[in-house]
């Protein structure tokens, strides 16, 4: 993504007060949002139930749009985090914590990583937390052969886009992780738990060979798609990353992340969150409110936007080049 204004909009001091704009949630909007998303998955969940008696085509068929509400459902888990959803951050837990439990996905660690990730996203100083691991070229040149082949393994799309996200959802976040403290390796356990007892219930209800015929596909599908989003926001031709002395919050919310222009209904889907930079610019504005910033403020109409086929070329890039200042592929090294 590249801006011909992007120093015009750094400087531009009102940039804070436009987004300050869009920083409040509606009350309506959100739990309208609740139910048309959130309420949607649970009526197909029970079509499918009932589908697998007719064919198990209309299964699948039908799980392709529970994935669908799944990665909004997730968009609402993610705002619910970020304290964007709702007005009092009390009922961002109560909300967020059990549709943490739906998307397999435990609330506080999952929020504390994607906090880290907003402070240092695009800074080449501070990787690691809450994004995709990425290498400079001087970096990969140091490896061992094995590391190298270790490194291309989990950079190969068919990895890291079609199988490390189930591995993610259904087993990395599951784990504790040495940096975490007390209270919050309590909260990753007692969240596998609920979503053991959860899982249980629904087999002892539907059992386990209509249960996994039905959550596998509609999961796998989320997930893969809800990882390729993470991927290409920042993952692009012209994305920017800099070193500590250089980064600057501005510049990386607009450089650093992309402009994912979508088709209306791949958009609505995908809770806007293809608009990512202005996202990075202020985690407050709710998901509802992100295009109508986009729309109504001239200081972000030139930014070039990817769309679905030309986020395709990401696959190939590998590493971070710091004297191109650019990502590259292995076959440019």
């Amino acid at each position: 993504m590249t801006t011909s204004n992007t120093n015009d909009t750094n400087s531009n001091s009102n940039w804070v007060k436009i987004v300050k704009n869009y920083n409040f949630p509606s009350t309506f909007k959100s739990w309208w949002q609740i139910v048309n998303s959130v309420g949607s998955y649970f009526l197909l969940w029970v079509l499918m139930v009932y589908s697998l008696d007719i064919s198990y085509w209309l299964t699948l068929l039908l799980s392709v749009f529970a994935a669908g509400f799944l990665v909004r459902t997730f968009i609402i888990f993610h705002d619910c985090g970020h304290g964007s959803f709702f007005k009092s951050d009390r009922l961002n837990k109560i909300v967020g914590i059990p549709l943490g439990l739906l998307i397999f996905t435990p609330y506080h660690r999952w929020h504390r990583d994607h906090k880290k990730h907003h402070e240092t996203v695009g800074n080449l100083d501070k990787r690691g937390i809450g994004d995709v691991y990425t290498l400079t070229v001087e970096e990969y040149l140091k490896l061992s052969k094995w590391k190298r082949f270790g490194y291309r393994f989990y950079r190969n799309p068919f990895f890291l886009i079609g199988i490390a996200p189930l591995l993610l959802f259904l087993i990395q976040f599951r784990l504790t992780k040495p940096y975490m403290n007390g209270r919050e390796r309590l909260y990753v356990i007692l969240s596998d738990i609920a979503i053991a007892i959860g899982v249980m219930l629904v087999i002892w209800a539907i059992g386990w060979k209509a249960y996994l015929l039905i959550q596998l596909p509609v999961f796998y599908i989320a997930s893969v798609h809800g990882v390729w989003l993470f991927y290409v926001q920042h993952q692009y031709d012209s994305v920017k990353w800099e070193r500590t002395d250089k980064w600057d919050y501005k510049t990386i919310a607009l450089e650093g992340s992309s402009y994912f222009k979508l088709p209306f209904l791949l958009q609505w889907f995908t809770g806007n969150i293809g608009f990512h930079h202005i996202h990075h610019l202020s985690p407050r504005i709710p998901n509802y409110k992100l295009a109508k910033c986009h729309k109504e403020n001239s200081i972000f109409h030139d930014i070039k936007p990817i769309t679905f086929f030309s986020s395709l070329k990401s696959l190939r890039l590998r590493l971070w080049d710091e004297k191109k200042q650019r990502l590259i592929g292995f076959n440019e090294i």
